[in-house]
């Protein structure tokens, strides 16, 4: 839903400054807590941390109901700060539950899954705005924000609808639990976290995808302000939303087929999906320095805003806004998968998400500002284009290190003997940037079942 309104631009407003501003503030905490984020979801828990970071996202689209009625924006921009502290261990909670989940052949899929939620969410906010600002061209409506407001808070009392990450099993009987400790081993808990968190900005790996983590979201900026927000009447702008988070969804069902293909290694699959990222990525950016090329902030768009209902005049601009949906999802997508692939731990993937995350925000924080200080259209532009393509050599290295699998053994022994079931077998998981080894056992009921299926 937080996708929908920046999508509009300024968060729905005519006058983007004050959106601006409250993304900046927003990536500048993100960027902190998003690197911290990791450490509190394993201390205090997954739903725990989801549920109150979650509540943040109304209050930042109340606080464009507040701007409304007192052109104030300080109250939006403090909302922003808030969000971002919010978001930062609400992602890391995200990202350990996407890529410590599944199996290592159904991360892509995992990831897609998520992918698929998660721009729902984008398609419903769009057509939010399409419908309340159907017939003028202003500013978001209170009503607008207030349905906003309401699906965020319904969103986030169905974080207890998930199920504890100690009650999760795998369908190969592996049970995925974080090694949370409180009472007396709090401390140590706490010292064991700021320890992994350290060991990320050591792990070469980690450090190579820093380009792609900081580019990430960069030109979330470009694509949502100076694109859609200065190009389209309001009410095209929540109509392009819809196609834009459509597109992502339907491009990160096709780059699973590739990611998860079993006819190939892990790393031959890794860089089928890089390559066809890496051209399909820079014909859309080269379709955008062409649209660019016809306006800037000091000359208009030939014919003035585009609306929907303008037929030709508008079918290219609003396929093209969807194509860079389409693109978005495989950076993303490509971003996560290489993550997951370098771990199969919970605690390591919450630190990873979390490294993620916070330099996605560091990008975006100053990427923001840029909007914000009015920098030129085209320099906007060629800044996001030129960090996508810094990122691909470090992105190709990490590609060509991927192991075909962390795991020693991915399949518990089936039970033959009465006594064969009170084994504790166990299959290890090597976990490339830490030193330790994280045991799973298969469970009771895993046993009876595979028992049943030999019977």
């Amino acid at each position: 839903m937080f996708n929908a309104l920046n999508g509009m631009g300024g968060g729905g407003q005519k006058d983007q400054t004050v959106g601006n501003n409250a993304n900046t503030a927003l990536y500048a905490a993100f960027t902190v807590f998003g690197l911290t984020g990791g450490a509190f979801v394993n201390i205090f828990g997954v739903r725990f941390c989801m549920f109150v970071t979650s509540l943040f996202y109304a209050l930042y689209s109340g606080s464009y109901i507040y701007l409304n009625h007192t052109r104030n924006g300080a109250f939006t921009v403090a909302s922003g700060a808030l969000l971002g502290m919010a978001c930062g261990i609400f992602w890391a909670a995200q990202g350990m539950i996407m890529m410590s989940y599944p199996r290592e052949q159904e991360k892509g899929l995992f990831i897609t899954i998520f992918w698929i939620i998660f721009n729902l969410g984008g398609v419903v906010g769009g057509i939010v705005p399409f419908v309340v600002n159907f017939h003028k061209d202003a500013s978001l409506s209170d009503g607008a924000y207030a349905a906003f407001i309401a699906l965020e808070c319904l969103g986030s009392f169905l974080v207890w609808a998930l199920a504890p990450p100690e009650k999760v099993v795998r369908c190969d009987g592996c049970r995925v639990a974080l090694e949370c400790e409180g009472g007396a081993n709090m401390v140590k808990n706490v010292w064991r976290q700021i320890l992994g968190i350290s060991k990320v900005f050591r792990y070469p790996m980690t450090v190579a995808l820093i380009p792609l983590c900081v580019s990430s979201n960069f030109y979330y900026s470009y694509e949502f302000s100076v694109y859609n927000g200065e190009l389209f009447t309001t009410r095209t702008r929540g109509f392009n939303n819809i196609w834009y988070w459509a597109a992502e969804m339907l491009s990160s069902i096709a780059l699973s087929h590739v990611l998860d293909n079993r006819r190939m290694t892990r790393r031959t699959r890794g860089l089928a999906a890089l390559v066809i990222t890496t051209l399909l990525i820079n014909v859309c950016w080269g379709g955008m320095l062409a649209m660019q090329l016809k306006y800037s902030e000091r000359r208009p768009y030939p014919g003035g805003l585009i609306d929907f209902l303008d037929g030709s005049r508008a079918a290219g601009p609003i396929l093209l806004y969807a194509c860079m949906g389409a693109c978005d999802a495989l950076w993303q997508n490509m971003a996560y998968w290489m993550l997951g692939a370098l771990t199969n731990h919970p605690e390591t993937s919450a630190h990873y998400a979390g490294f993620f995350k916070g330099l996605q925000s560091l990008g975006a924080a100053v990427a923001w500002q840029l909007a914000a200080r009015k920098v030129p259209f085209m320099a906007q532009l060629a800044v996001s284009w030129v960090l996508i393509n810094l990122s691909l050599p470090t992105m190709y290295y990490v590609v060509l290190k991927i192991r075909d699998s962390n795991e020693e053994s991915t399949t518990p022994p089936i039970p033959t003997t009465d006594a064969d079931t009170s084994t504790h077998t166990t299959a290890a998981f090597k976990d490339s940037s830490y030193s330790s080894v994280v045991t799973c056992s298969p469970t009771n009921e895993y046993r009876a079942r595979t028992q049943s299926t030999v019977v």
